[in-house]
């Protein structure tokens, strides 16, 4: 929490430029909210700044606008979840927190992964991310809760920073949902 303060002090005016940006084209709301599965699987409100439309009926891919593309490339678009560090309903470090669709398809190991507080970065985003399959990824959302260490997240820390400065495309938005039977 005290890092996630200091980092909001410390980026506030990039957060504000990027709102700034975001009002001048009147592109609202700004802020994205969406429920997400938590700790003990406790849902919670997951802040990011918005990087699709709100057109709901075109694909994922159509929905991005060039803004939103440079936020995503950046991972820009989650300066907000530091807030969610702030009330306690996230850490820095920690498997991704997923959409509440996704509760009732958890395998009793793969449940592991609420035992801890979800993370903005964690180790299958720096394992991989969106390259990985389903089954990967929630395998090391598990190994990340049995091995949990401060010098596991200082590692994941200091990868993703090598990660953000890697110029990879983002390809999110291609990724296919959580079925289950990955």
């Amino acid at each position: 929490m005290v890092i996630a303060f200091f980092l909001l002090v410390v980026l506030s005016w990039l957060m504000m430029v990027i709102a700034l940006v975001y009002l001048l084209s009147f592109n609202f709301p700004v802020v994205y909210k969406q429920p997400r599965l938590g700790k003990n699987q406790k849902p919670f409100l997951l802040f990011k700044f918005r990087t699709l439309t709100n057109q709901t009926d075109l694909p994922l891919l159509q929905r991005q606008f060039a803004w939103g593309s440079f936020l995503r490339r950046w991972s820009l678009d989650e300066l907000p979840q530091l807030w969610n560090v702030l009330k306690g309903e996230m850490s820095l470090i920690g498997p991704r927190p997923l959409l509440m669709e996704y509760a009732p398809l958890f395998s009793d190991e793969q449940n592991q992964r609420h035992e801890v507080r979800p993370g903005i970065t964690g180790l299958a985003q720096v394992n991989g991310r969106t390259a990985i399959s389903w089954k990967v990824k929630l395998q090391y959302d598990v190994d990340y809760v049995k091995q949990l260490s401060l010098a596991l997240d200082i590692k994941i820390l200091c990868r993703t920073v090598v990660l953000l400065f890697s110029f990879k495309e983002d390809v999110s938005l291609q990724e296919k949902k959580f079925t289950g039977k990955e």
